[in-house]
């Protein structure tokens, strides 16, 4: 509350401070973030309703609260350097859900099938100590580009020339793709957080495009970018350029 309060003049009231408290504890102790499960662990001593109530209705800014724990945690290990690492990952919900936001159909590695999930692009600092995450975002694929996607498949398989495909649809900007939220990530850290010298930015195959690339590293000065290269990529290896 003290870093909120020095960084953003907005700090937490009495009943707030003690629901957060709550709540990481229960985070801690079930392994989940579930208000059933957070009943259950206090024994009672909470309702599921008013805690649900309150995480929906209390007036606290989420952002500046990521924000101040950040600083919080950088300033009691110390950290004044680091690399900042970009991925994503899938958290699959019910089948059935409605209610949650972003949520979409994914592919199921494990069954080979489809399941309605979140997609969460992450950025996390590493340091020679520790290794902590600074920054998400929610994934939302673009469902007009999807249909697109889908219908130029079918007809493909149809048979039907290329020429007879409809063109593929503008992007709707209420879905930017995931390179373009991890750059927003990367620029939200560089001010928020300016006094961390970031040495490396490293990303996988899905962010190793030129536009990427070149403008992670603009955004920090010019600093190394690293990500894995695709199948379908060429290399250059002794002023030869070949398939990898």
């Amino acid at each position: 509350d003290v870093s909120l309060r020095s960084s953003t003049e907005r700090g937490l009231s009495k009943s707030q401070r003690c629901w957060l408290s709550f709540c990481v504890m229960a985070v801690i102790v079930t392994n989940s973030i579930c208000w059933a499960r957070f009943v259950r662990a206090c024994l009672g001593q909470y309702s599921l309703a008013n805690l649900s109530w309150f995480f929906l209705h209390a007036s606290i800014y989420w952002e500046d609260l990521l924000k101040a724990s950040v600083m919080t945690v950088l300033r009691k290990h110390g950290i004044t350097n680091g690399t900042l690492v970009i991925d994503d990952t899938d958290k699959k919900r019910s089948k059935t859900t409605t209610h949650i936001w972003g949520v979409s159909k994914q592919k199921d590695k494990a069954s080979n099938g489809y399941v309605q999930g979140q997609c969460i692009v992450l950025l996390l600092l590493v340091t020679q100590t520790i290794t902590i995450p600074v920054g998400f975002v929610f994934h939302r694929p673009d469902p007009a580009l999807r249909k697109w996607i889908k219908e130029k498949e079918k007809l493909r398989l149809q048979g039907v020339s290329k020429k007879d495909i409809p063109k593929r649809p503008k992007r709707d900007p209420e879905y930017p793709t995931k390179i373009n939220l991890g750059l927003k990530l990367l620029e939200y850290f560089k001010k928020e957080h300016s006094e961390i010298v970031v040495n490396s930015v490293l990303a996988d195959a899905a962010y190793g495009t030129a536009h990427f690339m070149d403008e992670a590293s603009a955004i920090f000065g010019g600093i190394q970018v690293v990500s894995e290269l695709r199948s379908n990529q060429l290399i250059l290896s002794r002023n030869r350029t070949g398939s990898l």
